[in-house]
């Protein structure tokens, strides 16, 4: 009994112990495969939800692109130890696996459930190819880095809309005003002035829209809210129209009064003397007159009008416009002891030109100064030069007219090159000498091309309209320049050209043929008589033009600064000052004294 008590105890607890660890053991089975599974499938959730994510952000940056959301940064790696792909910067991707990460399951799941019926071969392929980007995660990570460094943002577009509108409020501001009475002290008045300072206040100097701060859209809705009440106050849109077309008139007016006071001031500045060019030629003056009058004359004055030698003339009341064109002639030129200067001035700037280069000789050149005043027979014939009606004195000064006189003034030479002070020399000049005239009088660059900077016609200077003037001369004729101009004084003589000159100067006194200068008078007397030179000789336009190519300036044997906005001026352009300058010495003694500097 006792025995089949305890088989009956020992099967129990066997079958106990068999209902226990058998389905502990079963269990542990089927949760390894299913973690292997859930594992396999997890990575391809994962693959589709980072791609449905990057789908879902682009098409949310493409559809709110028109809002001025700021696009994310393309990066394109290619590498070869795996697949090209597409990816955005590091932060970005850090960002999406932290979202990720903390989303939960249940939306993980739902997410997948979309893609449960993809193929499986793409599936495999995603998964390879997330597999390889994390075997070389830090390569990537590396690449990543360098190339965000070299990729620059786009530039934006720089525009001033808001500027724009911004005016255009002021203006309807200020026209609403002109509608209140002249002592009115209403709640709107005070409103509008205070809308228009504070806008006027945020625009400032601005010249873009990235120039406003941060306040002004707030105060463009504040004037626009305004602008409404105004509206609904004065609201005749006929009376409106009026006062904008009598502002415009106003703005009109007010913008052509401030640019004929513009060119008037440029025109006075032109006509003044600096005030340190003023010092040095008191400076020098007094130097001059404190010397003996041995010590007066300078020396190498022999051969002065030899024939043989190469001539130049200048005629200039400028101390240091002399310098620069004897100066630049003399250093371009191949052979300087065959060139000889004839500079002729009026009698008070006679002792400082002298002075300047008593104290800065030549070298091998030579170098005559004179004294208009000592021509005894221009005296009678300034004194129809002074009847010219002209409010510019240069026009009618002697020395502007002196050129028409060269056979008188130099009667011994045959051949004479003209330079105008306000020009710089590059090139050889002495190559003039073996251009042949042709039974010509005057040899000049022309000026009638349309893209020349200094383009002129006929008619710009003289009157057409004249029976006389249309007559004689054809308005469609070829223009040329002073400036550099070669003269054959034998054929000059020949022809009696200055005796032209006077009765075109006559008539011209008795009624209006021509503007005043020498430019026109030049023209007509020099009609049919002028030989056209290479354009290469002379260059025009640098005080009164600043487009001119610096290829042509460089390649010109003479550039020209005619105008008003001459090199010495503080008026000049600066872009063209350089080929002026570099033939000054600014550590000259004299001119530091009287502050002339670069």
């Amino acid at each position: 009994m006792k025995l089949f008590c305890r088989c009956t105890r020992t099967f129990i607890l066997s079958l106990l112990a068999v209902s226990m660890f058998v389905p502990i053991f079963l269990l542990s089975g089927s949760l390894k495969y299913l973690t292997s599974d859930v594992s396999t499938e997890f990575i391809e959730d994962l693959s589709s939800i980072k791609y449905r994510t990057e789908v879902l952000k682009l098409n949310a940056i493409e559809q709110e692109d028109g809002e001025g959301l700021k696009e994310p940064t393309l990066v394109v790696y290619k590498d070869k130890n795996f697949d090209p792909f597409v990816s955005f910067s590091s932060d970005e991707n850090i960002t999406f696996e932290q979202s990720t990460n903390k989303g939960g399951n249940a939306n993980v799941l739902e997410r997948n459930g979309t893609n449960q019926n993809a193929d499986g071969d793409s599936q495999q392929s995603r998964q390879e190819k997330i597999l390889s980007v994390s075997s070389g995660k830090e390569k990537v990570k590396q690449t990543t880095v360098r190339h965000d460094q070299k990729v620059r943002p786009p530039s934006r577009r720089l525009t001033n809309e808001k500027l724009k509108e911004m005016k255009d409020q002021v203006i309807r501001a200020k026209a609403y005003l002109n509608f209140a009475q002249p002592n009115s002290n209403s709640h709107l008045v005070k409103e509008l002035k205070l809308r228009i300072k504070e806008l006027e206040r945020t625009m400032g100097d601005s010249t873009k829209d990235s120039d406003l701060s941060k306040s002004a859209l707030k105060r463009m809705k504040s004037m626009e809210a305004t602008l409404s009440k105004a509206n609904r106050v004065y609201g005749d849109c006929s009376a409106m129209g009026k006062k904008l077309r009598a502002m415009t008139y106003n703005a009109e007016e007010q913008v052509r009064a401030q640019k004929n006071q513009a060119n008037y001031l440029v025109q006075l500045a032109g006509r003044t003397t600096q005030k340190g060019l003023h010092c040095l030629s008191m400076r020098l003056t007094s130097e001059y007159f404190a010397l003996k009058p041995e010590e007066r004359e300078i020396p190498s004055q022999r051969e002065l009008f030899d024939p043989k030698l190469h001539h130049f003339a200048v005629f200039s009341d400028n101390v240091l416009a002399c310098a620069v064109v004897v100066g630049s002639t003399i250093s371009t030129a191949r052979v300087p002891g065959k060139i000889v200067f004839h500079i002729v001035t009026d009698s008070l700037n006679f002792p400082a030109i002298s002075m300047w280069f008593l104290l800065n000789p030549l070298g091998k050149a030579r170098i005559q100064i004179q004294s208009m005043d000592s021509f005894n027979w221009l005296s009678s014939k300034y004194d129809t030069l002074q009847k010219q009606n002209s409010a510019d004195p240069r026009y009618t000064s002697a020395l502007n007219h002196l050129r028409f006189y060269l056979p008188d003034v130099f009667p011994t030479l045959n051949k004479i090159v003209l330079l105008d002070h306000d020009v710089v020399v590059q090139r050889d000049l002495t190559r003039l000498w073996r251009v042949i005239m042709k039974g010509k009088v005057n040899g000049a660059v022309e000026t009638c091309q349309k893209d020349d900077p200094s383009y002129r016609k006929m008619d710009m200077l003289i009157n057409f309209s004249d029976p006389f003037v249309a007559g004689r001369f054809d308005i469609k004729s070829c223009t040329w320049a002073f400036g550099m101009n070669v003269f054959d004084l034998q054929e000059w003589r020949r022809r009696n050209l200055t005796g032209v000159y006077h009765e075109y100067l006559q008539l011209g006194i008795k009624r209006p043929l021509w503007k005043a200068g020498s430019l026109p008078l030049g023209w007509v007397t020099f009609y049919n008589q002028t030989l056209t030179l290479d354009r290469r000789w002379h260059l025009l336009g640098l005080g009164r033009h600043g487009s001119i190519r610096q290829a042509d300036i460089e390649q010109a044997a003479v550039i020209h600064y005619d105008g008003v906005m001459k090199p010495w001026l503080d008026i000049s352009l600066e872009n063209y000052k350089q080929y002026w300058r570099k033939h000054i010495n600014y550590d000259h003694p004299y001119l530091r004294q009287c502050n002339i500097h670069q």
